[in-house]
């Protein structure tokens, strides 16, 4: 299941979760973001419980962007024990993002 965030629970459900988490920052007028919410669902599933999946509206929560340098849609971010492990900006398929999460993760 994919969750949803914001500023201020960035820090406790993303940055302090057990978990690796996965965050997607997007945007309601970006269509490749849109069209990137199925294959992130998927992977929310693909991996459910050793991988968290967050949301982040950019449009909602600049300060958050502002800190993570996010300045283009879709960009991923994948974050571990508080660190950001790698960025990815673009759109990507399902099998392309399980690649990168496997290459930087043992999940």
């Amino acid at each position: 299941m994919i969750f949803d965030v914001d500023d201020m629970a960035f820090e406790a459900r993303v940055l302090k979760n057990p978990l690796p988490v996965l965050v997607d920052c997007w945007a309601p007028s970006c269509k490749p973001c849109l069209g990137m919410h199925p294959v992130l669902e998927g992977l929310a599933a693909e991996y459910n419980g050793r991988l968290a999946v967050a949301k982040i509206n950019i449009d909602e929560n600049n300060a958050t962007m502002r800190a993570y340098g996010v300045r283009s849609l879709p960009t991923l971010l994948l974050i571990h024990q508080g660190a950001v492990l790698d960025k990815k900006l673009g759109v990507m398929s399902g099998p392309q993002i399980m690649d990168w999460i496997d290459s930087r993760l043992s999940v």
